[in-house]
């Protein structure tokens, strides 16, 4: 239910903890295709004696959640209007992620032109229609969540994901050992199916009063109003925080499993660790981040959680610098998940707070692309630098990297300040 408030704003629709689960069952939807296409593929394919190096060619199946920003803005110009704006084109993204995920079972691994070919064309499908819905899932939580709630919002949603991590993890490998690979991805397309009935019954959006009516307003638009909304200057300011933030993160995840290997523990261990250990802290970090988040607001929760990430760095500089074994594994791989998890979530309440609900769509798979870059281009020197200083030192200099992004916080996100300077005010900014 939607109703005004005498200020003038529309009330957030459904109750708190309606909206939570609504978010937390598309973090779930999330991460299940993205699992299968990442983790679960690539099990068939090696036990199916497929080369590596073929195998190692579906990363560029991934490039569709790089480019969604290219198709963005069709799902903002043509919205489905039953249930709602979001939940419309959800649905029908989610019922052919069903049958995607189903119809993998069909396949049959082999180094067999053939069927290699129908290997990556299902899996560039795969990886189309996914991030098409993680495009409408950001949406939807963006255009849904009152301020308040963003924190928990996105804990909710990064405990989803994470669920289905475990789930398409530990779930999908035990059933292909016991079963078979294709029971394996029917399982997968059963877990997304039952996502349909928490999208179907999620709270409703409240109508725009400005609909997006042309194509040309779909793509210039979002540029237009955010550029409009925070003035040129601060523009490029917060896209410079949106890139560095997590760019520590980004420096620390490309080197973590080769330092480990390096100082001598077996692919066997950090695997292990890695994949329990690591998974549990990051969920136990992502609701403790959701917690404080309520109390301290966008601005304190992004100051105080990047000094616990800078912090959880530090681990891996102390591992590299004094030893430790396998007491200062669990304790690095522990304290740096924990302050992940944290630094996730208020991520995602800055780039929520951002975007426009007109433009939505389009505008947080903008900022998303450019948090992206961060994994991508500013993180590829990681190796180089790691080689040429040692491992002390490259960890320090990840430490370092936060210093940029605290600059900027500085200006854009002041400790004692309400909010971020320039995102958008419903109070203020027309939707």
């Amino acid at each position: 239910m939607v109703s005004s408030r005498s200020d003038g704003a529309v009330a957030a629709p459904g109750r708190g903890w309606q909206r939570l689960l609504a978010v937390g069952a598309e973090g779930v939807a999330s991460g299940t295709p993205y699992m299968v296409g990442t983790k679960l593929l690539q099990g068939w394919l090696t036990t199916s004696g497929v080369p590596l190096a073929l195998i190692g060619l579906l990363g560029l199946a991934e490039l569709p959640y790089t480019l969604k920003m290219l198709w963005a803005p069709a799902l903002d110009r043509w919205p489905i209007p039953w249930p709602d704006r979001r939940r419309g084109w959800l649905l029908v993204v989610q019922g052919l992620l069903v049958v995607v995920l189903a119809a993998m079972a069909l396949l049959r691994p082999s180094t067999n032109p053939a069927s290699l070919s129908a290997i990556g064309l299902m899996a560039v499908l795969l990886a189309l229609v996914s991030a098409t819905q993680d495009i409408l899932v950001d949406s939807y939580r963006t255009d849904l969540l009152p301020e308040a709630e963003r924190g928990a919002g996105a804990a909710a949603t990064n405990l989803g994901f994470r669920g289905a991590m475990l789930a398409i993890g530990a779930g999908g490998f035990s059933l292909a050992g016991r079963f078979g690979w294709p029971l394996a991805f029917l399982g997968s397309a059963g877990l997304m199916l039952a996502v349909l009935p928490f999208t179907l019954s999620a709270p409703r959006l409240p109508a725009l009063e400005q609909p997006v009516t042309s194509l040309r307003q779909a793509i210039v638009g979002p540029a237009r109003e955010f550029l409009g909304r925070t003035g040129g200057g601060r523009a490029a300011l917060l896209l410079a925080l949106v890139l560095l933030y997590r760019w520590p993160d980004g420096l620390l995840n490309l080197m973590a499993v080769p330092f480990l290997i390096q100082q001598g523990f077996s692919p066997a261990v950090v695997g292990s660790v890695l994949a329990g250990w690591g998974i549990a802290a990051t969920i136990l970090g992502t609701l403790l981040g959701g917690v404080l988040f309520s109390r301290l607001g966008l601005n304190r929760s992004l100051w105080l959680f990047a000094l616990l990430g800078a912090a959880g760095n530090l681990a891996y500089w102390a591992l590299a610098s004094f030893g430790g074994g396998m007491s200062g594994l669990l304790l690095a791989v522990g304290l740096e998940n924990l302050s992940g998890g944290m630094v996730g979530t208020a991520f995602v309440a800055l780039l929520m707070s951002l975007c426009n609900p007109r433009f939505s769509a389009t505008q947080y798979a903008l900022l998303s692309g450019v948090y992206a870059l961060s994994r991508s281009l500013l993180a590829a020197p990681a190796g180089l630098v790691a080689a040429r200083v040692g491992w002390g030192s490259f960890f320090l200099f990840t430490v370092a990297a936060a210093v940029p992004a605290f600059l900027l916080m500085v200006r854009l996100t002041p400790w004692q300040g309400q909010g971020v300077r320039g995102a958008f005010d419903p109070l203020r900014d027309r939707v």
